[in-house]
């Protein structure tokens, strides 16, 4: 049976294009889907058959400005203060859009804070689409934030037990104030915990999983892994990616500015005379990296797929889109990650044995150069990871769980009145 589907989406490219496959999918069963983001994506989504249109203005002028963070806190905090003062706008906005549409459901970016409380209020089906770990606690895995690897055994539990109130708590005292004044005024009820919020839809879709993920049994059954969604939107080969010659290393920036030119600069001297071809891409801010070595050339973008078919390493600033982009493809990566999410994304590729973690402060051409020559010894845990991917699902699978949750409430309605929303215990 067709649906009227209602997506919105944060001002970045890094959530919308893996969220893109979905919504194709579900336009291929017959659905009748409506895109909000970024202005200048609105056309290109047209030209793929969604319709779309633009997100209110305001929301992407609040920028990110966590990269001048002193620490890890810090920078999650700025983050949280950027989506708290986002909030107050995409709230109304799609407000506004499902009083215009009348959609069937609605699925909103995890990162459009004020829209998931818009949603939560409307009352009908939901969803939430997250294209990293959610920041949400599990039972044997890490907190979330620093980048700790997983640790089994009473010792871990006594870590993590002891780490998490450190770590949340805190980042809690900053979240907590802003987001429920933003619940209050759209009519929802407040929460008392991350999770609360995090866990308030009730049906969120992960882009990642096992064994790139940690084992989250205890997520179930609102948070499903559907693994890695790497599209990209069609564009034409460069001439150049098609003539013979070294494999290629795949040089990658943030798509949100966040001051990682270091990672550039560092890979133009440190990968110099080696037998590759490296690519660099700089989407967000092109920065003059200097004279570039015969073997070397940046872009401001690039589709990164054709590159990787033809890679033999990626080294990443820990972006979930890129570095899941490279696994996807069976390429090991080097990870360097500046912030955000790209703590937890480096431990999972050290974890899984599929690339190298090169912490920021220890960044130098020299020790790039050694983690690429590494990385390149470990396309096997790449490969373990892109099976799983493919075994999760992927586009298809979202798209199901989002027929299965229309069907749900078509099923058995809420009686009027009734709470909405998950407070985890």
């Amino acid at each position: 049976m067709m649906s009227r589907i209602l997506t919105y989406t944060s001002p970045a490219i890094g959530h919308l294009f893996p969220m893109t496959p979905i919504l194709l999918e579900l336009t291929r069963r017959d659905h009748q889907v409506e895109v909000r983001t970024l202005p200048d994506q609105v056309e290109p989504l047209r030209g793929l058959g969604l319709a779309a249109k633009p997100i209110d203005e305001r929301i992407a002028a609040i920028e990110h400005r966590d990269f001048g963070a002193k620490n890890t806190l810090a920078a999650l905090s700025a983050s949280v203060d950027v989506f708290v003062r986002r909030a107050a706008v995409d709230a109304g906005d799609l407000a506004t859009a499902i009083a215009s549409t009348s959609p069937d459901a609605v699925i909103v970016d995890f990162n459009s804070w004020g829209a998931r409380a818009a949603a939560q209020a409307w009352g009908g089906p939901w969803a939430a689409f997250c294209p990293y770990t959610p920041p949400v606690t599990s039972r044997g895995a890490p907190p979330f934030g620093p980048g700790l690897p997983p640790l089994a055994g009473p010792l871990g539990r006594l870590r993590d037990s002891l780490l998490r109130p450190l770590f949340m708590g805190q980042l809690e005292k900053r979240f907590l104030p802003g987001i429920n004044g933003i619940l209050t005024a759209n009519g929802v009820p407040g929460v008392t915990s991350a999770d609360g919020f995090f866990r308030s839809a009730p049906l969120t879709l992960v882009a990642t999983s096992e064994p790139f993920e940690y084992p989250h049994p205890d997520w179930a059954p609102d948070i499903r892994l559907i693994g890695a969604l790497p599209w990209e939107p069609p564009a034409e080969v460069p001439a150049w990616l098609q003539e013979p010659g070294d494999p290629f290393i795949l040089v990658t920036t943030s798509s949100e500015y966040q001051a990682d030119e270091a990672l550039a600069r560092a890979a133009v001297k440190g990968l110099a005379g080696e037998p590759y071809r490296v690519v660099i891409t700089m989407p967000a801010r092109f920065a003059d990296l200097g004279p570039l070595p015969a073997n070397v050339r940046v872009e401001r973008f690039v589709p990164h797929g054709p590159i990787l078919a033809r890679s033999a390493v990626a080294v990443t600033h820990g972006g979930m889109g890129a570095t899941q982009k490279a696994l996807s493809a069976g390429i090991p990566c080097v990870v360097v990650p500046f912030g955000r999410d790209q703590l937890e994304v480096a431990a999972r590729v050290k974890h899984a044995n599929a690339g190298v973690r090169l912490p920021k402060g220890k960044l130098t051409p020299e020790r790039l150069r050694h983690a690429v020559r590494h990385a390149a010894t470990m396309s096997d845990g790449a490969r373990r990871i892109a099976a799983g991917y493919r075994a999760a699902g992927g586009a298809a699978a979202g798209a199901e769980a989002i027929e299965e949750l229309i069907t749900q409430q078509r099923q058995h309605p809420e009686p009027e009145g009734a709470p909405r929303g998950y407070e985890q215990p």
